[in-house]
């Protein structure tokens, strides 16, 4: 068993929580039991999830994506209701980490999915509000596109959506997981091969096409399943407790 407060407290320090503006509140979203031995992740908070955790009797949930948003009704609806009542009932705590998340240099989504595509980790990409929390990944002798194409289908447990417009061979890779269409302008400027994401927008193709960059929408979901799957390993080698991640997944 382990101290909720102090899982807690160790991932807002992990994560640096305190210096990143958000469209939500990182950390603890719900408290509920003070001890925990099964720590359930996943990427987004859901009423499944919580289920699934309290049937396998989880006294702590973390999430990327928490349960409370700035462009949400501040009521609680029926279904914000539910979700809170299976918490309640089973005395879950959960906690959620999202750009800090997305941003770590080690343990966060873009991070990984560098690590994961054979690409070595650069310098920062996407600036939100003073803080990037996306990479460029590089590679020195270069990957055939089909083969960085093979390569994301693996990775993310889906073919990737793609817009072929770059070269045949690609040295670098913007990565900023999840919903960062709107940042593939910054990619451009900074002179990538390949820009990779979780979504795409109608305005990308001609984008992509006219600036002879490829870009690639592998979903936000599994672009993002990475950091907190990583989080829960931590926790569960660090603090001696159980870990299971759940996976709910969701082709966008």
């Amino acid at each position: 068993m382990a101290r909720r407060d102090e899982i807690v407290a160790y991932l807002d320090e992990l994560l640096e929580v305190v210096s990143f503006s958000d469209y939500g509140p990182n950390g603890l979203q719900v408290p509920g039991a003070d001890e925990v031995s099964l720590v359930v992740t996943g990427v987004s908070a859901q009423r499944e999830l919580f289920e699934r955790a309290a049937e396998a009797g989880a006294e702590l949930v973390l999430c990327h994506h928490g349960l409370f948003w700035d462009f949400h009704p501040r009521a609680i609806g029926p279904a914000m209701k539910e979700r809170l009542k299976v918490l309640f009932d089973a005395d879950i705590s959960l906690a959620a980490y999202h750009l800090p998340l997305d941003a770590h240099a080690e343990v966060g989504n873009n991070a990984l999915i560098c690590e994961r595509l054979g690409l070595e980790r650069s310098e920062p990409l996407a600036e939100f509000k003073g803080r990037p929390i996306g990479f460029v990944g590089r590679s020195a002798e270069g990957i055939p596109f089909a083969e960085l194409r093979r390569r994301c289908a693996e990775a993310f447990g889906q073919e990737p959506f793609v817009w072929d417009a770059g070269p045949d061979t690609v040295h670098s890779v913007g990565v900023v997981s999840g919903g960062a269409q709107g940042t593939f302008h910054e990619a451009i400027a900074h002179g990538v091969d390949a820009f990779l994401t979780g979504e795409t927008a109608e305005h990308v193709m001609a984008e992509a096409r006219e600036a002879g960059v490829h870009y690639i929408a592998g979903g936000h979901y599994a672009t993002e399943t990475f950091g907190i799957r990583r989080l829960g390993d931590l926790v569960a080698e660090k603090f001696g407790v159980q870990h299971r991640f759940v996976d709910i997944p969701n082709p966008i």
